[in-house]
């Protein structure tokens, strides 16, 4: 008499997994390729990643849907012609579908049908871009301690060298009441950039508490359309049941009013177009330093959306950098301020550019449940 095979308990209930649904699972895109280059199989993050579904994509060749000269055909071609599996980081993909992502790529031959690949794709702009937010935050605190030091080493040298031109003015014939008065223009436009850097070095506390963000946005649409953006038309596209942000409603009010201000300056005077969009996303964690060792939580992402002509692409890595600015009378301290803030909130702030659309994102973390608006 045969004895029955007893399999543990936990393992007897386990239900079977459908590879199916592993797949759909995935975060990153995964494409079967044959050996003609037709897409044979593609799972639901690759339908997000070209903006097709998967009944587009398959039966067609992938070169519809990147280009021939793209890094990834040869990776694709290495791993088929020398049944390896190939693998490379930092890889820029630029097309109509994908738009402006920078993807780690992995082809892997499928040794049970002959000329097949099985090729991964997976983003790497979100840690990429907290990468450079970082870096943006370094810089806000290198204008944080030059500010300290201006408005300490500079400012009352100033207050001095312009009451020195007021008295020479007094007994100076017109000719030289001309000099007498550039330099009292000179040295007002100069303590008035220090008494603008001086913000960089509050470190005081912010009052910070629960709040709605779309009142904080609805304020900062008022501004405009009775101000700088009358011309423009403002959209909404707001997610209505969008926790509260953890943050100050002065500051926020600050970062949202600046961004808005240079969505109206970039956007052109016949048909310019604000978009402002409030969106919940799930995954992002970022650590932050000097509080504790947890990872805050950022799910609430509020967008800014223009239609002009873009930001040069020389000018994008430094964009949150101070004195940078594509203003003829700028001062570029706007956005290393809009840096700086959102940093101080423990947030992140992101701009994807290209002609006719610039869209600054601004990610931040929800308050605590339980806490009062």
């Amino acid at each position: 008499m045969g004895t029955a095979l007893k399999l543990p308990l936990r393992a007897a209930q386990t239900p079977m997994l459908d590879p199916g649904m592993v797949m759909a699972a995935l975060a990153s895109a995964v494409l079967v390729i044959d050996e003609d280059d037709i897409i044979r199989y593609a799972n639901g993050a690759a339908e997000q990643l070209f903006s097709s579904g998967a009944a587009y994509l398959c039966d067609h060749p992938l070169g519809m849907f990147l280009p021939l000269d793209c890094p990834v055909m040869s990776i694709l071609a290495q791993a088929r012609s020398q049944s390896i599996m190939v693998s490379e980081y930092g890889i820029a993909v630029d097309t109509p579908r994908t738009g402006q992502r920078t993807l780690t790529v992995q082809a892997s031959p499928l040794g049970e049908v002959p000329g097949s690949v099985v090729l991964t794709l997976h983003e790497q702009s979100i840690a990429l871009k907290i990468g450079a937010q970082l870096s943006s935050r370094n810089a806000a605190r290198s204008v944080t301690a030059m500010a300290a030091m201006l408005a300490h080493e500079v400012k009352n040298p100033l207050s001095g060298i312009r009451g020195a031109a007021q008295l020479l003015e007094q007994n100076a014939n017109e000719e030289d009441r001309q000099l007498t008065r550039l330099i009292v223009d000179e040295t007002d436009r100069i303590v008035a950039l220090v008494g603008r850097m001086e913000v960089f070095s509050d470190e005081r506390p912010a009052d910070r508490g629960s709040l709605n963000i779309h009142r904080v946005l609805e304020h900062v649409k008022r501004i405009a359309e009775n101000g700088f953006a009358r011309h423009l038309r403002i959209v909404e596209h707001y997610d209505p049941s969008l926790p509260n942000v953890l943050g100050s409603r002065d500051q926020l009010i600050q970062v949202f009013l600046n961004l808005v201000k240079n969505a109206a300056e970039a956007a052109p005077a016949d048909g310019g177009e604000i978009v402002l969009s409030t969106a919940y996303q799930h995954g992002v964690r970022l650590a932050v330093s000097g509080q504790d060792e947890s990872r805050r939580h950022l799910p609430l992402v509020v967008s800014i959306q223009d239609n002009g002509p873009g930001i040069p692409e020389d000018l994008r890595p430094h964009m949150f950098d101070a004195f940078v600015t594509t203003k003829p009378a700028g001062t570029g301290l706007g956005l290393a301020l809009v840096a700086k803030i959102v940093g101080d909130h423990g947030g992140v702030v992101e701009v994807d550019s290209q002609p006719r659309r610039t869209l600054f994102r601004v990610i931040l973390p929800m308050a605590p449940e339980g806490e009062k608006v």
